[in-house]
């Protein structure tokens, strides 16, 4: 694994390796340089450093981690391989025993370096200033957006009662130069830590760390047990210790290579309006009262380079980096539920929205012993859909999940409806903050039909002309688009005969593109409440139990009450349409 000494260090190795370009032409970053990443990303291109950025004092670096040919340079190696390595360890080293010791020796070689290195000399204390934060490059994503966000600045802090530390990724809203918001979802460590604070009456100090080597920044994404230090965890996946320096400002040590420290603390009692923010489930989160971050003293590298991220619809960014810490954490859920073969959540969907295992089904239900496990396990807890498919099934490949559904699942025994639960604070479709309901498919049975799934459907809009489009996927699963009204469109299609063997129809709105699977997935999995938008053709009680029968209507449309979903406008589309010769005059980008 590269020993990169920082973030410096790694963009000079993606430069080398033609992973970066340098954009020296004047750019704005409210919205110009986010619509610029954004197509970037979805061309496949390379990182992009910003030197000239309007108002800013530093440079500016984006899609550090939007491709997988980055993110292995960033680790050494492919995710999966650490993965791989992780639960194969831990596996085969209970019971323990000298040969099995002496097999792993290079594994347990590394795990020296878990224990963090102090030093005094930190690259990120180079230099030591009062809050500017009005000099740093901080983009606007979104024209609804409440302000510049600080979006790629993970933040430490310690439980007040324990001393026990956590490091996240948290949106920071700029409020002015020394004061930001607190982005605290739910079952988020730092929350957890203001909590106590809170209980016992006191500020909670933090640091708002930005840069750092690959690994430092990627540890804050790692969905880790709450008690696993995230950053002494890197220390045994990079195969060199993270190291440390004391804080200026904070009773705390603070990663010694970052580019930017902001030091200072989470204010107990003190709220603030922050948001609307452009989300990652392609929505609007709209304005919430939230914690304050007090920065009090900010610390940085001679010629600091400021790190940043897009978040919205996928795809961005974010995408190459949660399947890259699905694929390296993930696997250790495998040693809780060992009849798990493999799993993945859903980067279209906005990762908690779904998640699909292969499972072993050794005893009756089995699988949905899994799923209740999981849905207990750590952020998996925040997952709104899980589907459960049979040990050899291709949990990355939709239409194959889609064909598991066709030929192994039913509503009467193979489904779950869990009416309340856990879910992502950005999550809007219960209309409720922080819970809403969830849904268990099970898919991963015998068959319940031998029949080939229908290739193709009676036009949906013979029935009711306010069908305006539709595509019919496989597995029997029928997307369509309603011009109006489309709950009571869709209940009735759910109960015409005339549509044949099709087991689930799926209303979405106009402006998801039918043909674009990842728009799709995300069209249809950010916009639905289970309990509030599942229609069965059949529904009764048999005491106090639901039974569902029939095919399955999804009514997955926007709908009053949602925020509004992203879109830039047309004159920054058009300002960085007509410079993109500006931003790169070599080419070969488009």
């Amino acid at each position: 694994m590269p020993p990169y000494s920082g973030l410096r260090d790694f963009a000079t190795t993606l430069e080398r390796q033609g992973e970066l370009v340098r954009v020296t032409a004047p750019v704005d970053p409210c919205l110009e340089v986010p619509e610029l990443v954004q197509r970037v990303v979805r061309q496949g291109g390379p990182a992009l450093l910003f030197e000239n950025v309007k108002g800013a004092a530093f440079p500016l670096l984006m899609n550090t981690f939007g491709s997988m040919r980055r993110i292995e340079l960033a680790l050494g190696r492919h995710p999966q391989e650490i993965g791989q390595e992780l639960v194969a360890t831990i596996q085969q080293l209970v019971p323990p025993s000298p040969g099995k010791l002496w097999d792993h020796r290079d594994f347990l070689l590394k795990a020296r370096h878990v224990r963090p290195a102090v030093t005094r000399r930190a690259p990120v204390q180079q230099v030591v200033t009062e809050p500017r934060l009005d000099l740093m490059p901080h983009t606007t994503s979104w024209p609804r957006d409440g302000g510049p966000f600080i979006t790629f600045g993970p933040t430490l802090s310690q439980d007040p009662r324990t001393g026990k530390r956590n490091y996240g990724l948290y949106r920071l809203q700029v409020y002015d130069h020394r004061t930001t918001g607190m982005h605290w979802q739910s079952m988020k460590g730092g929350r957890a830590h203001h909590w106590e604070a809170e209980r016992l009456g006191q500020d909670l100090p933090v640091a708002a760390v930005l840069g750092g080597d690959p690994l430092l920044m990627l540890a804050a994404i790692m969905p880790l047990p709450e008690d696993m230090d995230e950053l002494t965890f890197v220390g045994l996946l990079r195969g060199a210790p993270t190291r440390f320096t004391r804080g200026r400002d904070v009773p705390m040590l603070v990663p010694a290579d970052a580019e930017f420290i902001l030091e200072g603390y989470v204010a107990h009692g003190e709220r603030r309006s922050e948001g609307p923010f452009g989300d990652h489930f392609g929505h609007y989160s709209e304005a919430e009262m939230f914690p304050v971050f007090h920065v009090t003293t900010m610390t940085h590298r001679v010629g600091a380079i400021y790190p940043a991220s897009v978040v919205g619809k996928p795809p961005q960014e974010d995408k190459f980096m949660g399947i890259a810490v699905g694929e390296m954490i993930g696997p250790l859920i495998k040693v809780v539920n060992p009849n798990i073969v493999d799993l993945f959540a859903s980067d279209a969907a906005g990762f908690h929205n779904l998640l699909v295992a292969a499972c072993k089904e050794r005893h009756p239900k089995e699988v949905l012993k899994t799923a209740l496990s999981l849905l207990g396990t750590g952020q998996l807890a925040l997952t709104k859909m899980v589907v459960l498919l049979r040990e050899d099934a291709r949990v990355r490949d939709f239409s194959a999940m889609l064909r598991e559904l066709w030929y192994r699942w039913e509503p009467g025994e193979r489904f779950i409806l869990l009416p309340i639960g856990a879910l992502d604070t950005l999550d809007y479709t219960s209309f409720k903050f922080h819970v809403g309901a969830k849904a268990i498919f099970d898919a991963a049975g015998e068959p319940v039909t031998s029949d080939a799934p229908p290739t193709s459907a009676h036009d949906p809009a013979g029935f009711d002309r306010r069908v305006t489009r539709h595509k019919l996927l496989d597995g029997g699963f029928l997307v369509v688009q309603v011009a109006d009204q489309p709950r009571e469109v869709l209940e009735g299609l759910v109960r015409w005969e005339g549509l044949g063997p099709i087991k689930f129809v799926v209303a979405v709105s106009e402006d998801v593109d039918l043909d674009d699977e990842e728009n799709l997935i995300w069209g249809i999995w950010t916009r639905f409440d289970p309990a509030l938008d599942f229609v069965f053709a059949t529904q009764r009680f048999e005491g106090a139990r639901p039974v569902y029968g029939g095919r399955l209507g999804i009514d997955a449309t926007w709908k009053e009450g949602y925020p509004l979903p992203l879109t830039m406008p047309d004159e920054i589309v058009r300002r960085v349409e007509q410079r993109w010769g500006e931003y790169f005059p070599s080419g070969p980008l488009r």
